[in-house]
């Protein structure tokens, strides 16, 4: 079977299972709203960077990615749905490769737009502050952005391949990307730049410290995304549908 037909098929899920675009309109919403509130938030802190205050929204909006990526997999698990889509793609490999497909194109084409968004609302309310920013900055911050939310999105359909659940998945990235992220970091120091959503966010930084850079940090972050996929892959083929 040729990979066009099951792409289209995949795209059309995507389409047509309503919370889905859902997730991607919140993503927007949330990111661009978050931004624009930070941009009119104090400026004279301690360590002001005016590039991360400008996409502090992802750090709120990347829920919405993740819920992507754990719904357009997660549903297929549901009243047997995987069943009919393994029997119309005998070949579970190419069947998920199709999947993760349909899940990172409009992950990473609304990432970009709600990067720019966010970007643009955010220094509208900077004003002055926002002026050492740099073109090549602000374009590494909105394509990392994307790229960011795409691979944390990617990184939750993984999981919840793995893990068969969209409920245990949010569950799981939820708290650990709001609470135990930040614990994890303040307690631990270095070890913490290696996370998924701490390496990646290093992208969206003007200035940064430590081991990780801004593409090595996305770097890392694709690494992750890389291994959950490759564990719902395995999952998939190991078990019954």
């Amino acid at each position: 079977m040729e990979l066009t037909p099951v792409l289209r098929s995949e795209w059309l899920k995507i389409r047509t299972l309503r919370s889905l675009p859902g997730a991607l309109l919140a993503l927007f919403a949330a990111t661009t709203a978050f931004s624009a509130i930070a941009g009119v938030s104090e400026t004279s802190a301690p360590g002001f960077d005016p590039l991360f205050t400008a996409l502090s929204g992802v750090v709120p909006g990347q829920i919405a990615a993740v819920s992507f990526g754990a719904m357009a997999v997660s549903s297929e698990f549901q009243s047997g749905a995987l069943r009919v889509s393994l029997a119309a793609v005998p070949r579970r490999g190419r069947w998920f490769a199709a999947k993760a497909a349909v899940i990172a194109v409009p992950a990473l084409l609304v990432g970009l737009v709600t990067a720019l968004a966010a970007l643009l609302v955010a220094r509208a309310g900077l004003g002055p502050a926002a002026d050492g920013l740099g073109t090549g900055e602000q374009v590494r911050g909105v394509v990392g952005c994307g790229v960011y939310l795409m691979l944390m999105a990617l990184f939750a359909a993984g999981l919840a391949a793995l893990l068969r659940s969209g409920v245990a998945t949010l569950s799981l990235l939820i708290p650990f990307i709001l609470v135990v992220s930040f614990v994890i970091g303040d307690a631990t120091g270095t070890v913490a730049d290696f996370l998924p959503d701490k390496a990646g966010q290093l992208i969206l930084r003007e200035t940064y410290d430590g081991t990780l850079g801004p593409w090595s940090g996305l770097a890392v972050t694709a690494l992750w995304a890389a291994a959950a996929l490759l564990a719902g892959a395995w999952s998939l083929r190991r078990r019954d549908a």
